[in-house]
Parts: structure tokens; sequence; C-alpha cells
């Protein structure tokens, strides 16, 4: 899948190194429980791969023709995990530093939620992060995306207690699509 200024794609082998540095930076992963080992995040990436194939869409790997190889992921993924809005497809993406407010989370972005919508004929998506990951709700935003705060909730694979356990969940469906 093809963007003005991104290719969204299967994940390689080459990704790998710069996947494993994206989530060992402490920066990039604030807004999750830990940063990741080489072995923890070779994990992810094959986790995000199989997926991919399993499914026929996931999240992709993102590359910058003529600027990056792999800035990151972007895109679909069932959500694996039981809370109150599941069964659902959460899009999502993870972007090295180096990419950030350039405008290529949003631009993948809506471009795999028109996928999810025109081609995979979904009429729902989701997407979460805690309450103080703002530069993602920008992007969930910049999509069209709502904020459901009734529908906010305790991640369960965050343990009780943990600063980042409280999520806040965004929904989108076809006719809210941005441009």
């Amino acid at each position: 899948m093809t963007t003005a200024r991104t290719i969204l794609r299967q994940w390689r082998t080459d990704d790998l190194p710069l996947f494993a540095a994206l989530n060992a930076d402490r920066e990039v992963m604030r807004h999750f429980p830990t940063s990741l080992d080489r072995a923890q995040s070779d994990a992810v990436a094959h986790r995000l791969a199989q997926h991919l194939e399993t499914h026929g869409f996931g999240p992709w790997a993102m590359e910058i023709p003529g600027v990056t190889p792999f800035a990151g992921f972007v895109g679909l993924m069932r959500v694996g995990f039981d809370a109150p809005f599941v069964p659902a497809v959460e899009i999502g993406w993870r972007l090295a530093r180096a990419w950030w407010s350039k405008g290529y989370a949003t631009e993948a972005a809506t471009a795999a939620a028109r996928y999810a919508f025109d081609t995979l004929g979904m009429d729902d998506l989701v997407s979460f992060t805690v309450p103080a990951n703002v530069r993602s709700r920008a992007v969930m935003q910049r999509i069209g995306m709502r904020h459901c705060p009734d529908e906010d909730f305790l991640h369960p694979l965050v343990p009780p207690g943990h600063r980042l356990r409280r999520h806040v969940l965004y929904r989108l469906n076809a006719d809210e699509l941005k441009a």
C-alpha cells in the first residue's frame, strides 16, 4: 500500500535491527510498560508479520522512499485481550523518533483506515493509549477518530497499580474518516 510519501509493506529481515533500535528508545516507549531488548523486539516483529500473514492485514512495516527503508509500523490488528469493546480491530502505529511530527503517521494511518473500510469492509476501528500520550491521541484526532470516554478502560495486560494501566479509547467508522 502506498501513500504520497510512504509505503506500507510486509516485514523484511533487514527491518529487525531498526525495529529493535526503535523499541529500545526510552522516549519512543515512554507510554509502554518497558522498552524492549533485541530478542523481545524480534519476537514482536514476528508476531506482527504473522498477523499479516494470517489475517491478510496487520501492522505493516512503513518505509519512506528515498529517506529510510524502515521508519516503524502502521496498520491494523485484531485486539488480542479481553475488554468490553472486544471483538475489535485496532489501528495503531509506532515510529522512530526521527520521523515524529512530520505527518507520516497520520498519512499512513489514513491509508490503513481506508483499506479497512473500502477493501476489507470493516465497519469500525478502535485505537487506544494512555491519557498522557498526546502525540498518538493527536494522530487519532487528525484521522477523524472520536474519544469515547465511557469506554476508557484499565488495560488487562498492564499490572494493577501501574501508572500506564488506564487507557483512553477512540473509535472511527467509515463516515468519520478524514480525507
